[in-house]
C-alpha cells in the first residue's frame, strides 16, 4: 500500500512535464508522416521514451497512481495547442469548453489529495 503521507506535488508536475512531451511527440509523429521524415519520427520515438521515463521516475518518487497518471491527460490539452499554434488548424469554443472540463476534473483530483 503507497505511503498517503508523501507529497504528489512533484510525481504530478512530472505526469505534467510526460504530457507536454507526449504532446510534442505526437506532433513530430504528424510531420515525420506527412513528409516521410525517419528524424521527425525517430524524435517523437525518443519523446515518449522520455515520457516514460518520467512515469517511472514519478512512482519511483511516491507517486499514486490515482492521483497523478489523470494528470497525463493533460496531453490533450498540449495537443490541442499545439494543433492551433504551431499547425494553424482550425478551432471552436466548443474545444475551449472540453479544455476547462479536463482542467476541472484535475482540480477535483487535486483538492482531494492529502498530501
Amino acid at each position: 500500500m503507497p505511503n498517503p503521507v508523501i507529497s504528489q506535488k512533484i510525481p504530478i508536475l512530472l505526469n505534467i512535464l510526460a504530457a507536454v512531451l507526449g504532446a510534442l511527440g505526437q506532433y513530430f509523429y504528424k510531420i515525420g508522416a506527412q513528409k516521410s521524415s525517419l528524424w521527425a519520427i525517430a524524435a517523437g520515438v525518443l519523446m515518449f521514451i522520455g515520457v516514460m521515463g518520467l512515469f517511472v521516475l514519478a512512482y519511483k518518487w511516491g507517486g499514486r497512481i490515482s492521483v497523478v497518471y489523470p494528470f497525463y491527460a493533460t496531453t490533450f490539452i498540449w495537443g490541442t495547442l499545439i494543433g492551433i499554434w504551431l499547425e494553424k488548424e482550425p478551432w471552436s469554443p466548443w474545444y475551449l469548453v472540453g479544455l476547462i472540463m479536463i482542467l476541472g476534473g484535475l482540480a477535483v483530483t487535486a483538492a482531494h489529495v492529502k498530501a
